[in-house]
């Protein structure tokens, strides 16, 4: 029975099956983006043309095309297709299903192509069940994550797995899936405006995209912008919390600001607001960028910091939002001197090289006659003459007239 045919009667059992799913890609040359992974020549298009696949890691954001292309995968391959989500299933689902794959390479010689969604949610025992039967060559697994795969998933199964990164697709690879996806929706009509206005805010998740061009279909039989904007509702923003994204936005929000550029700052400021980031994490990076990143160039600049961490507290979303940009952008502009955090980070190398000298004597405080007996205090004075003060000496003998502290200019 062809797909067609059996959606058809689908449909007509009362099923519903999501445009998503109906859009699935049944040959590679169908296959919308990821054209540094499948362009003519590249060792994943080669080793899915040629039926050669190995056991495989797919490492990207959602609605970029990961089951699409383990699913393509398995029809060249001409391979049993096994999915399950890491999210529901168990040690015991993973047990049934390789004993049913080596059944179907015992009795039929077919392989099984075990497609495993977010991978990253197995925990390690879970993960390790997999070892045997990928090392033997009973399942080719192919595991999707959102998340860093380095950090998520163990490095056996790494080490017996390919890794390729899928990029977010852009907007005219997902007006061209939704255009193509109007073939099932007869006598609905989609303005262009519409259509690159769903292409757009679906930041590059073809999912997202698909799911509001569904929806636009059901409202109208003509839509044009606005209904767009209504099957939309609201911008689509992948942003893990947990993940790479929550770590490389900081990173770039905080690069912004050390490059005095306040319009990056308020940027990826926007990126983290948008996508639910805890106000206080900002804050508190914003409070640590003060000290490391400015210091003593424009001392106030700790002073504002720490300011607006205990109002965002007191306030909250979304007006904390204002407070959070405001100094954002007085830190961006403001003089930047790492001469405080680097001479710490001299004087921890110190310590790590040779063991914490002692106090010297003259610094030791003398509390008791026995001490003063022992000669601690002795030779240390203070007046508030900078001559005077040169002459004492603040470090170990070890480490006379070494300098952590170099401000610029000094």
């Amino acid at each position: 029975m062809s797909q067609d045919l059996f959606d058809q009667k689908l449909n007509q059992t009362g099923i519903f099956k999501p445009l998503a799913e109906k859009m699935r890609p049944k040959k590679l040359v169908d296959f919308v983006g990821q054209k540094h992974l499948l362009t003519r020549g590249m060792p994943l298009a080669q080793m899915i043309k040629q039926g050669k696949i190995s056991s495989i890691i797919l490492w990207g954001p959602p609605g970029c095309g990961k089951t699409s292309l383990a699913r393509l995968i398995a029809i060249y391959n001409k391979a049993h297709f096994e999915e399950f989500s890491a999210v529901s299933a168990g040690v015991s689902d993973i047990r049934r299903v390789i004993k049913e794959a080596e059944d179907r390479l015992k009795f039929n010689l077919q392989r099984t192509i075990l497609f495993i969604d977010e991978i990253h949610r197995f925990n390690k025992s879970q993960q390790d069940a997999f070892l045997g039967c990928v090392e033997n060559g009973t399942v080719i697994l192919i595991g999707a994550t959102t998340e860093n795969p380095s950090f998520e998933v163990n490095a056996p199964l790494i080490s017996r797995s390919q890794v390729f990164t899928l990029q977010a697709l852009n907007d005219k690879d997902i007006e061209l899936l939704v255009s193509r996806s109007l073939t099932y929706f007869k006598g609905v009509e989609f303005t262009p405006e519409a259509i690159k206005f769903i292409a757009k805010t679906a930041n590059g998740d073809a999912r997202t995209a698909l799911n509001a061009t569904e929806l636009a279909a059901n409202l109208s039989k003509n839509v044009d912008l606005e209904v767009a904007k209504q099957a939309v509702g609201k911008k689509s923003l992948y942003y893990d919390k947990k993940g790479d994204s929550h770590y490389d936005t900081i990173s770039a929000f905080i690069k912004s600001m050390r490059g005095n550029s306040p319009d990056g700052a308020l940027y990826w400021l926007a990126g983290m607001i948008k996508a639910g980031e805890d106000p206080i994490f900002i804050a508190r990076r914003m409070v640590i960028f003060a000290s490391e990143d400015i210091g003593n160039a424009q001392p106030t600049a700790l002073v504002v910091a720490t300011s607006a961490m205990q109002a965002v507290n007191m306030i909250g979303m979304p007006e904390a939002g204002i407070i959070l940009a405001q100094v954002a952008t007085y830190l961006a502009l403001s003089k930047k001197s790492r001469a405080s955090y680097n001479g710490l980070n001299l004087a921890l190398a110190d310590i790590d090289i040779d063991n914490f000298e002692p106090v010297p004597l003259h610094l030791r405080n003398a509390s008791t006659k026995l001490m003063k007996d022992m000669g601690y205090g002795q030779g240390y004075t203070w007046t508030d003459d900078t001559d005077y003060q040169k002459t004492q000496e603040f470090l170990p003998k070890k480490l006379k007239n070494k300098r952590y502290y170099k401000p610029k200019g000094d």
